[in-house]
């Protein structure tokens, strides 16, 4: 049977409910993490916890918990639930409360978590994916990690419809990021990324690959580009959470290029993968 967490109950899911007037209901008023799992490990759990409560400091929700309570609270799901391969993901909305625009700091923030089961990356890592660019419509803090993702959502969908694994995003012809992804391109075995401003979510993934880059020669850029660099570009590949580093093999929408599975993006996949828990 599978298990979540409800505030601090660990609930059978058929047994949970959702309060209507939860403000996350009402207006994706929350902010939320995903934890990959390797081998029954959480990975990179302290870099996700500073940044929730970065989001949180950010949207001024107090956290219903310290940070031991919360590790406390996922261990224990995690454990219950058995998972060796998949993720962890939790979400904090603001509280519950009558509908209105104007929230208050009275109510109790709800927290909530779940595991999922990993998806397999090796045919997507080996061959790589093709992508859909389009415009960035969403909000100017993408740097807060919300639970309102409506216009990742739709971006998502409209590369879905092309047949591509992934949007990538531009405001007003330069390159931000994907719809749940970080974009990074090479040239002359250099990285390039757009830095982490409020323009872009500063990818967990993002940040250790660029430590791992780092730590092994390559020299990393992080300054905005324009949509046409894209067709100069000697390699180029996406990060998260899930998918890891994953090749891009072609551009599709209002641009069109292709690439090369090239030698940096492999080299740095499996630099990536030596950092992860083992068995």
């Amino acid at each position: 049977m599978e298990y979540i967490i409800q505030n601090q109950q660990l609930l059978p899911k058929k047994e949970a409910s959702i309060n209507f007037e939860d403000r996350g209901y009402y207006f994706g008023d929350g902010i939320y993490e995903v934890i990959k799992i390797y081998n029954g490990q959480p990975f990179a759990m302290d870099h996700h916890l500073k940044r929730l409560q970065s989001s949180a400091k950010k949207l001024d929700i107090t956290l219903p918990y310290a940070e031991e309570k919360i590790t406390e609270l996922l261990m224990k799901l995690l454990n219950k639930n058995a998972v060796v391969d998949g993720f962890l993901y939790f979400q904090i909305t603001r509280g519950v409360e009558p509908r209105n625009h104007l929230y208050t700091r009275n109510s109790p923030a709800v927290f909530t978590a779940f595991t999922q089961a990993a998806q397999n990356l090796e045919e997507t890592q080996k061959n790589g994916v093709n992508v859909w660019l389009t415009d960035d419509i969403r909000w100017l803090r993408c740097d807060i990690k919300t639970i309102n993702l409506l216009g990742n959502v739709m971006v998502k969908r409209e590369a879905a419809d092309h047949q591509c694994h992934e949007a990538i995003l531009h405001r007003n012809g330069m390159i931000t990021e994907g719809s749940s992804s970080n974009l990074f391109l090479v040239k002359d075995q250099v990285l390039y990324t757009h830095p982490a401003t409020n323009l872009i979510l500063n990818g967990i993934t993002r940040q250790l690959l660029i430590d791992v880059a780092t730590k092994h020669n390559y020299s990393v850029v992080e300054e905005p580009f324009p949509v046409e660099v894209l067709e100069h570009a000697d390699e180029a590949f996406i990060t998260s959470t899930s998918v890891e580093i994953t090749p891009i093999i072609s551009v599709k929408g209002q641009l069109a290029t292709t690439f090369e599975v090239g030698p940096v993006t492999k080299d740095l996949q499996t630099k990536f993968k030596a950092i992860l828990p083992r068995k």
